[in-house]
This record gives C-alpha cells, sequence and structure tokens, in this order.
C-alpha cells in the first residue's frame, strides 16, 4: 500500500534513522542527492543542467545531485542563491566537495534578473533544489522571482522532493511555486500529493529510496 506522510511525519522518519539508527544525515542526503540524479540520467540529458540551490538541505540535495551528474559526465553548473557561509551544515559540508572538484558553480545571493535568465536560456534542465517539505509560508524575494522566471523559460524541470512553493500537507500552492516535469521526492509520497490539484505542480512523481524504512 502506497504510503503518504504528512511533513510531521517525513520530520520523524529523519529523525529516528538519525538517531535510532545511526545514520548520519549527510548521509541520508548523499542518497537522496544520487538518487534525483539516477532519475534524471534516465531521461538521457543532452545539453546543460542547471541546479538552483537554496541554503538549506534541498539545496544540499542539489548539491549532491550535481556532483553525481558531472561524475557521469553531464554538463552542470551550480547557481547558489545564499552565502556560503550561510549554508545548512550538511549543505555546506557538499558545496565544500563541489569546490574540491571544482564542479562549475555561481553564487549569487540576491538574484539578478537578467543574469538569472540568461543562466536559464542557456540550460536543457533545471533541478529544483531550492525549498523542501519544511516550507510553511510563501515565498519570499529573491525566491519568488526565481519561481516566475524559471515557468517563465519553459525549460524543463525537476524538482527535489516536491516543487519548491508547494505545500506538503495540502499539495496547494502557498504563492509562487515551480511547476515542474518530474518530482524525486525522498524516502515516500508526501501528503499533499494525494490531492489532484497538487499534479499541475508536481508533474510525474518518482519516489528515491533514500535507505531508511518507512516505520507504522
Amino acid at each position: 500500500m502506497m504510503r503518504f506522510l504528512s511533513r510531521d511525519e517525513v520530520r520523524e522518519v529523519d529523525r529516528r534513522a538519525i538517531e535510532d539508527w545511526g545514520v548520519p544525515s549527510v548521509v541520508l542526503m548523499e542518497n537522496a542527492g544520487r538518487g534525483a540524479a539516477d532519475v534524471l540520467m534516465a531521461q538521457q540529458p543532452k545539453g546543460l543542467v542547471l541546479i538552483g540551490c537554496g541554503k538549506g538541505n534541498n539545496g544540499g540535495d542539489g548539491l549532491v545531485a550535481a556532483r553525481h551528474l558531472a561524475l557521469r559526465g553531464i554538463a552542470v553548473r551550480v547557481l547558489l542563491f545564499a552565502t556560503p557561509d550561510s549554508l545548512s551544515s550538511d549543505c555546506r559540508v557538499n558545496w565544500q566537495i563541489a569546490e574540491h572538484l571544482d564542479l562549475p558553480r555561481l553564487v549569487d545571493p540576491q538574484c539578478d534578473a537578467a543574469w538569472l535568465s540568461e543562466q536559464i536560456r542557456e540550460a536543457e534542465w533545471f533541478v529544483d533544489g531550492l525549498f523542501g517539505t519544511g516550507l510553511a509560508g510563501p515565498l519570499r524575494s529573491p525566491f519568488d522571482r526565481i519561481v516566475e522566471a524559471v515557468n517563465a523559460s519553459r525549460k524543463r524541470v525537476v524538482a527535489l522532493d516536491l516543487p519548491s512553493g508547494l505545500d506538503a500537507d495540502t499539495g496547494l500552492p502557498l504563492g509562487a511555486t515551480i511547476r515542474a516535469e518530474r518530482t524525486v521526492t525522498f524516502a515516500a509520497m508526501k501528503k499533499g500529493f494525494a490531492n489532484p490539484a497538487s499534479q499541475e505542480w508536481i508533474g510525474e512523481i518518482h519516489v528515491a529510496d533514500i535507505g531508511v524504512p518507512i516505520w507504522e
């Protein structure tokens, strides 16, 4: 039977994996990002893959995906919409790995609109690693502008865990929301995906195993 987890249940799965099983959170991030890269590889990308990353763990998932794609010969470019010193601890680990590997990466916390439009114009795919299940309110500047630019570009979009701007529990937009062709969600379907209205935003769903059980 397919499980749909609420935002709080997702947090509990992560907590139990880390505290009861002893799985480091950065390992969960590694599994999630690699799973996302696997889905994108199955789409046989031919051009540039842009990975948009926020400062939290969703951004860390994007950095892991960028590394695995690059190691498989895919042209990638990371767009970090935060300062490196503001990143969550696990996201910072993967940013440092990206630095050591010299992955193509650009930093623009304020998101210049003309610059972003140029970056997107060059790409075949955009990977949405801006916000995950923890988002509880409308996206604020500059992330609302990022979403608008991505949606207006009509590029192919893969969202990590769920499209940025979508409420994980209701499946409804909180404001500006990424419109994804595919969503790679981690561990289990999110509660909001059971709402047929979410289909407009999530596209085709892929569930990536992150190496932990889903408890009853």
